[in-house]
């Protein structure tokens, strides 16, 4: 196994960050492999917002779920899936006015979410630990005016950087689900629930017994939860904004 390949299997997400700084440097490297990632037509359409206000934080913190590290994060990244560059550039140089569609949308969402595991694996080369933030999709309306959006830019991830703190570094990562549960051939694989329920075990490292009060409490904290209704509400009026 490579020192690349290591490094994927061994970060995990980090929430708390030592007092060090991430240097002008790290911050560079960290921006540029972004930009290294793999885009659509050599497109880039995303764009990336270096959250330096502290008063900026403090807020994002609040609309991402209530979340208070998100504030105490040294380097604090919001990736938008951003479509707006050409969209201007078609208008004032194409034929006719172009139309941007959810297909536009979610292509530039693709775009948005490699540049930013790019970030993610130049910062874990280098020590640096991340969280990916995915309440960056709820309270679009006041994350479009907090940030001072054009209509075709709109959050698609937030990355939160530090360097992990001894207990961090120290802290297991959760164990993934097995390669043969995931990996289909040639055709997705319709599990029965006695598969699926085998699977589970497999990754929680739960008995028969525990399972059911283990998944009901997932379900609570993850499905049947306030910041999910808000976050689908959001991105459906993420939705109706861009095609609009």
């Amino acid at each position: 196994m490579n020192q690349t390949i290591q490094e994927l299997f061994d970060r995990k997400s980090v929430r708390v960050y030592t007092d060090e700084p991430i240097i002008q440097e790290e911050k560079k490297l960290i921006l540029e492999s972004a930009l290294q990632a793999p885009t659509a037509g050599n497109m880039a359409l995303y764009s990336i917002i270096d959250i330096q206000e502290q008063s900026l934080k403090d807020r994002l913190a609040v609309l991402c779920d209530n979340q208070p590290f998100i504030a105490r994060a040294p380097l604090v990244l919001v990736f938008l899936a951003d479509y707006q560059k050409w969209y201007d550039m078609f208008a004032a140089c194409a034929k006719d006015t172009p139309k941007l569609e959810e297909a536009d949308l979610f292509l530039a969402m693709e775009d948005c979410l490699i540049a930013a595991q790019n970030a993610v694996v130049a910062a874990q080369s280098m020590g640096i630990g991340s969280c990916y933030i995915g309440d960056i999709l709820e309270n679009f309306e006041e994350l479009q005016r907090l940030l001072q959006l054009p209509k075709y830019a709109v959050p698609c991830a937030m990355l939160i950087l530090g360097r992990p703190t001894p207990q961090q570094l120290e802290r297991q990562k959760p164990k993934r689900f097995e390669l043969d549960d995931i990996v289909h051939v040639n055709s997705y694989h319709q599990k029965s629930f006695e598969e699926t329920k085998i699977m589970f075990q497999k990754q929680s490292g739960k008995s028969e017994e525990e399972l059911v009060p283990y998944i009901t409490a997932f379900a609570k904290r993850k499905f049947y939860a306030d910041f999910r209704e808000e976050m689908n509400r959001s991105v459906k009026a993420i939705l109706k904004h861009w095609a609009d």
